[in-house]
């Protein structure tokens, strides 16, 4: 074989730096999945210590709806967060099959091989795009989460 260890290491080193970028990206979304799941058990304790109160003026009615919406637009955040760290880890996975099939088509000098290569990088760039759109709309979502905040404190 005219290929050496050190260019076949080479060759698979594309898709490995595509998993170590995926490994940064899962970390913050992980960050975040953890904040907002956090933040809903805050919102769900403030509501049921709004519940346990026997009189109810409509400081307390508003503050619990107020809760109540929060609460729904969380539980979106915290779906688009799965979605995008799903995505991300589906990406890890693409990039290892990418890495090992370049790694395989060196010594076979496969066509098949080399095309399923291309095939699960390409899918693992793909759904790479899709977790940020997901984390992107993640962002606005806990932006307007934020805006509810403000305009109750006005």
């Amino acid at each position: 074989m005219d290929y050496s260890i050190v260019k076949i290491i080479q060759a698979m080193l594309a898709p490995g730096l595509m998993i170590s970028a995926c490994g940064l990206l899962i970390l913050g979304m992980n960050n975040k999945y953890s904040i907002v799941v956090n933040r809903i058990r805050l919102l769900n304790d403030e509501k049921r210590k709004l519940l346990h109160l026997d009189k109810k003026i409509d400081d307390d009615i508003r503050r619990e709806n107020i809760i109540r919406i929060q609460i729904d637009r969380l539980n979106e955040r915290v779906r688009m967060v799965r979605n995008a760290v799903f995505a991300y880890s589906f990406a890890v996975a693409c990039f290892i099959i990418a890495s090992l099939c370049i790694g395989i088509n060196l010594y076979t000098r496969s066509n098949e091989v080399e095309f399923l290569s291309l095939v699960f990088f390409l899918i693992g760039m793909i759904s790479v795009f899709i977790g940020i759109v997901y984390a992107a709309n993640e962002s606005l979502k806990g932006y307007r989460i934020v805006r509810i905040e403000i305009e109750e404190l006005t």
